[in-house]
């Protein structure tokens, strides 16, 4: 390599700290030694987090974004490393959250030779096949030339349009081949596209018609909304215009739960007020949601959603999710800030803003009713005081327990349904949970990931005891990177929700799902505080509701890793205003309310 030019590895490099990334998260292999000696010469511009599980690296990169906005990467070898990262790669993508994966791969001279690690029997160095379905796209240069056009057209995709995680896959002869005399200029390709598009102006004349016009409007909201920095004009819009605003699982935070207007969840084991307002509804503006099975009890009429007769206006940047599961009246290709923006414009020209005000009043009033059931409701569940803990009761402390400011990234399995129903989330980034491709380790990793993008502010993950045993690596990486981040675990000796299923839909026929000693059949699990203690990590018990909330104050002023390991009752469900089929073993019921039926 001539001395003015850049090899492979170092452009790439090069190119991160143009996008101002501070840190990739990652694993070494033989395949990845060359970027992590390039990444070693800038380690003043770039730090290296260096992790103990591939799908680590990639939830901390995951979440990462969602706190602050920004895209980061991974690195990982190729072969096993890198086929570690398709669960959080996956993960990502359904959830729209972009990050770089640089994956290793066999040198070109190898490929198609069945080199240590290579995927060749269909195709040479095939590792894109592997992951294409989990990404947006896979960039795969073979000489050193194509790197620099490999990695601005990656940045470009996986930050343009519905964000998303792609793969730059680089064989390892080309990291080290001389690329460039200097990499991309990223300000001048990639710093000055926008895809905040708006809708087109004749549809944001008839959807402010529609919500003018309309005498039980409901706004629900999605991730779209809270990632795409929408909340201010959500809330601004609520108000000017008096309409509620229900969330998807992903859409919860948009609004602040305390707030009038606030509805909270609607799904399955959705909230009375939410589910029953959003059914009834004559028009519901839909932004940055999916519509998924579980937002939308399986789709079955009555439950969540009745379309038609509502009448459904959808604006989502993402035009394939537009009339996928529900018709639309509307349906409207758009950044959802850029649509509020447009709106509100468009309300600024009007002057019959109240044209329907005493609807709006009546229609009002008539939810308040609805929230008054689901408090009776649900009230019992927050003074019980048994042993192991109410999981309901526990949701609650775990709420009042957490500062204003707090981050509590949920994993996934039966507590996280349990903290959608009962945390109250007062900002968009203040509840983060995976809603999409729902892989275990999810929060056990990811609340790392949120550390690092806000330091300053508590980071508490609660996760599941099967999923903490999954990835119980990151109390290595915690301590190793002095990360004062706290994990709750929901202990309940089981994979509870699938047993859940299990009781429900199987007759009790329970298989798999929960863990026994072999000896005196007694309920077992690792003792996960002394697991934390052996790792250098504080680790404490907690088996009463009343205590929890203050382990959890003490874990966040300890400000060093802190594991909390709590006995939570496993035997109870959160029940909802919906329900969830699983078609051929049938539907669930609500646990309030009745399917409802327009006149």
């Amino acid at each position: 390599m001539s001395r003015n030019m850049l090899n492979g590895a170092q452009v790439i490099v090069d190119y991160l700290i143009q996008e101002k990334v501070p840190q990739v998260f990652g694993l070494c292999g033989h395949g990845n030694i060359q970027f992590i000696d390039a990444l070693y010469e800038r380690s003043d511009d770039i730090k290296t987090i260096s992790v103990h599980h591939e799908s680590v690296a990639g939830f901390m990169a995951d979440v990462y974004y969602r706190v602050s906005g920004r895209p980061t990467a991974t690195f990982t070898s190729c072969g096993p490393g890198s086929a570690n990262l398709p669960i959080s790669l996956g993960n990502a993508y359904l959830d729209s959250v972009p990050f770089m994966a640089v994956t290793g791969n066999v040198p070109t001279s190898q490929f198609n030779r069945g080199a240590f690690q290579e995927l060749y029997r269909h195709y040479q160095a095939d590792f894109p096949s592997t992951v294409r379905s989990y990404c947006k796209k896979v960039f795969q240069p073979t000489r050193g030339e194509m790197v620099p056009l490999a990695v601005r057209q990656a940045w470009k995709t996986m930050t343009t349009g519905r964000p998303g995680p792609v793969v730059l896959d680089v064989p390892f002869d080309v990291f080290v081949e001389s690329a460039a005399e200097e990499a991309p200029n990223a300000k001048s390709w990639n710093g000055n596209i926008s895809s905040r598009c708006g809708a087109d102006p004749e549809g944001i004349v008839k959807a402010v018609d529609m919500l003018l016009g309309a005498e039980r409007p409901v706004m629900i909201v999605g991730q779209g909304v809270r990632y795409g920095g929408a909340a201010e004009e959500l809330l601004k819009l609520a108000e000017r215009l008096q309409i509620p605003v229900a969330a998807s699982a992903s859409g919860l935070g948009a609004i602040d739960c305390n707030h009038p207007l606030a509805l909270g969840l609607v799904a399955r084991a959705g909230h009375y007020q939410a589910n029953h307002a959003t059914r009834q509804a004559d028009v519901l503006l839909a932004m940055g949601m999916r519509f998924d099975d579980r937002t939308s009890s399986s789709w079955i009429p009555g439950y969540s959603f009745t379309i038609p007769p509502t009448k459904l206006i959808h604006v989502d940047i993402d035009p394939e999710e537009i009339g996928r599961n529900y018709p639309v009246a509307l349906g409207l290709m758009a950044d959802v800030r850029t649509f509020l923006r447009q709106i509100h414009a468009e309300l600024d020209r009007r002057a019959d803003l109240t044209k329907r005000a005493d609807a709006r009043k009546k229609w009002l009033a008539q939810i308040d009713t609805y929230r008054k059931e689901w408090d009776k409701f649900v009230a019992p569940g927050f003074s019980a005081d048994t042993t192991p803990i109410n999981p309901q009761r526990a949701a609650l402390e775990i709420d009042k327990a957490l500062p204003e400011d707090a981050i509590l990234v949920s994993d996934i399995g039966v507590h996280h349904n349990w903290l959608l129903s009962f945390c109250k989330p007062k900002r968009p980034d203040s509840l983060i949970g995976s809603m999409g491709f729902g892989p275990m380790g999810f929060g056990v990793a990811g609340v790392m990931g949120a550390k690092f993008a806000a330091p300053d502010r508590p980071c508490v993950s609660v996760c599941g005891d099967g999923a903490f045993f999954m990835h119980a690596n990151v109390l290595g990486t915690a301590v190793e990177y002095n990360l004062p981040v706290v994990w709750v675990v929901w202990n309940n000796y089981a994979y509870a929700s699938i047993r859940g299923l299990q009781r429900g839909y199987l007759g009790g026929r329970e298989l798999a799902t929960d863990f026994h000693h072999p000896g005196t059949g007694e309920r077992y699990n690792p003792d996960f505080a002394a697991m934390a203690r052996s790792c250098g990590v504080e680790g404490v018990r907690v088996d009463r509701a009343g205590d929890l909330g203050e382990a959890i104050r003490r874990g966040i002023a300890a400000n060093k890793p802190y594991l909390i390991d709590v006995d939570i009752a496993a035997d109870i469900n959160p029940s909802g205003a919906g329900v969830w089929e699983l078609p051929g073993l049938g539907q669930s019921k609500a646990g309030i309310g009745v399917r409802y039926e327009p006149t």
